[in-house]
């Protein structure tokens, strides 16, 4: 076992005796059968991807490979492994190693393993006709691919080694594509398993669980794990343990031989010393390019027109990564040490109501026949595009009381017959098959209050902020977060929302969606920090609210950074002008 400073529970519970449930061996052995690319995550990585990945851990023929050891947790049809292979036989060649002793010198010196069964068997016939082209006989190359490769479930297979090396891409799989007693089995065994993670997490963890003193992993995988709710578990258990040493940010790279939805990333981790982390935003995908930045990022020193920056201080326990200009992240800490969060400073962030089936719930209000204390108008995304309210005549049905159960319907005869006549498809979804009596609830619960009170209104999914005033007469669709207030004048808020200084919080926090799409989710929007409304001076109370009812983003920007007391370095930061 590897000398661990942070066991997983993997390695804290002795399964090894005990026979899996039959559950959970049929669940792997649909996976090890299953041709389908998105269950088995397959995502194979181009050439010049992977020859960086082992350059930047230091995986290279000039060195002795045949006495370390490397690890591919997930080899699929070799992409990792096969360069791996190559190495491996050029640095053997290179320090005298000869084909009569293959078996004993290499045996120890790879490690793969691969659950799709018929990619291992193809696989398998690649690597052995690799090693006897070199001159290994048949049956020492198949011996060797026998020592060397797993068909089997990385995440259940207990390893007895640790490495110097793990590479590669781990499998890119949502939870729902998981069957559930396999799903069950990894979150016993893996702290990181938390919330809606994705496989490759575990697969990070259990990764790094086995690597050897000074050992170091490079994986490519999506970055989201870096940033949101789900990731914290594993940043936690990194900075336990290990060194980011190197991030490499590929964001609308063809990093891959296939389209993929998530932003990808190269992360380079140690088990060692804490220190700098070098970072690298979106290099050329060509050898030259990429060896360059290899350099750079493996060396004591680089030359200060070099592409790659060095940042301290990365990794702080659960904490989000920051990655950005060192400048940009320098004035988020300035400014968090200075003002409150934004729930902090008397405002609520929330999100509209989901109704689990809005063809049902959701009409045009006017025609909606129910009695009037049941029935709200509702603003959806399709009303706030122009930047103002534009309600287009939707409402939602509320089904609950004031005291906050679900009113009888024989006290509302409109709505019993209503929900009646669409009952076949209120009643199918999820929450009302948990809770029959209580079929006809929406997902979340209503708060007609709310629609009377003015808000800021925001899409989840912008390029740029896009905050909307609503005086207090719609009710929020589930596409919408929104803001309320007893204490900031909500027009002074929505001038500090729409400046960069937001833009910056929300860029800095979230994870970036395709086509550099911003996430304005609650978790970031919380993120921002304002002053205490009674701590803003008269004049700038004034500037903000002329700001933004001008709808003038200039003056939005000039009044924020006046606000937060901006420097001219702090504003060339954000692209401003020095204004």
């Amino acid at each position: 076992m590897p000398n661990l400073i942070q066991p997983t529970r993997f390695d804290l519970l002795d399964v090894s005796g005990f026979p899996r449930p039959s559950a959970v061996t049929d669940a792997i052995e649909t996976l090890a059968s299953n041709s389908s690319i998105d269950t088995r995550g397959a995502i194979f990585t181009r050439i010049e991807v992977v020859d960086f990945i082992l350059d930047l851990v230091g995986y290279v023929a000039s060195e002795p490979l045949h006495l370390r050891r490397i690890l591919e947790p997930s080899f699929g049809e070799g992409h990792f492994l096969l360069p791996i292979v190559e190495r491996l036989l050029a640095a053997w060649r290179e320090h005298g190693g000869n084909v009569s002793s293959a078996g004993s010198e290499l045996g120890g010196a790879v490690r793969g393993v691969e659950l799709h069964r018929a990619t291992f068997i193809s696989t398998r016939k690649t690597v052995i006709n690799r090693l006897v082209n070199e001159g290994i006989s048949t049956p020492v190359a198949s011996a060797l691919a026998d020592q060397w490769l797993i068909q089997g479930d990385f995440l259940l297979e207990r390893q007895n080694t640790s490495f110097d090396f793990v590479v590669g891409n781990p499998p890119y799989v949502r939870q729902e594509l998981i069957p559930a007693p396999l799903l069950s089995e990894y979150r016993r065994r893996y702290q990181t398993m938390y919330d809606r993670a994705d496989l490759y997490i575990p697969f990070i963890e259990h990764s790094l669980s086995l690597l050897d003193k000074d050992g170091t992993l490079g994986f490519i995988c999506a970055d989201r794990w870096m940033k949101n709710r789900y990731g914290g578990p594993l940043r936690e258990f990194i900075a336990r343990g290990f060194h980011l040493k190197a991030y490499v940010d590929l964001v609308d790279t063809n990093a891959f031989h296939s389209e993929v939805s998530a932003y990808p990333a190269i992360t380079i981790i140690t088990k060692s010393k804490t220190g700098a982390t070098r970072i690298a935003h979106r290099p050329e995908l060509d050898k030259k390019t990429l060896a360059s930045v290899a350099v750079d990022i493996n060396s004591d020193f680089f030359s200060k027109d070099s592409s790659v920056r060095e940042m301290i201080g990365v990794v702080r326990g659960s904490e989000p990564w920051l990655l950005e200009s060192s400048n940009q992240i320098s004035l988020i800490r300035r400014i968090e040490r200075q003002f409150p969060a934004l729930e902090q400073a008397g405002c609520k962030v929330g999100i509209g109501v989901a109704t689990g089936a809005d063809k049902a719930f959701i009409g045009e209000f006017d025609s909606l026949d129910v009695e009037t204390d049941r029935k709200l108008p509702l603003v959806a995304t399709r009303d706030i595009q122009s930047g103002e309210v534009l309600w287009q005549g939707q409402g939602v049905i509320n089904p609950f009381a004031d005291d906050g159960g679900l009113v009888n319907l024989r006290d509302y005869p409109k709505l019993a017959s209503y929900l009646e006549e669409r009952k076949s498809v209120i009643a199918k979804r999820h929450c009302a098959q948990k809770a029959p009596s209580n079929w006809y609830r929406t997902i979340d619960r209503i708060w007609p209050e709310l629609a009377s009170k003015p808000k800021l209104l925001i899409p989840d999914i912008k390029g740029e902020a896009h905050i909307v005033f609503e005086p207090g007469k719609l009710y929020p669709h589930h596409n919408i977060y929104y803001v309320v207030s007893d204490t900031w004048d909500l027009r002074a808020l929505q001038a500090v929302l729409l400046s960069k200084i937001a833009k910056l919080f929300v860029a800095t926090y979230s994870t970036k969606m395709r086509g550099g799409y911003l996430r304005f989710q609650a978790q970031y929007l919380r993120r921002i920090r304002i002053p205490f409304w009674q701590d803003v001076s008269e004049n700038h109370r004034r500037e903000l609210i002329y700001a933004a009812t001008s709808r003038d983003f200039d003056a939005c920007n000039r009044a924020v950074f006046k606000l937060y007391k901006l420097n001219q370095e702090e504003r060339f930061a954000l692209g401003g002008n020095g204004e």
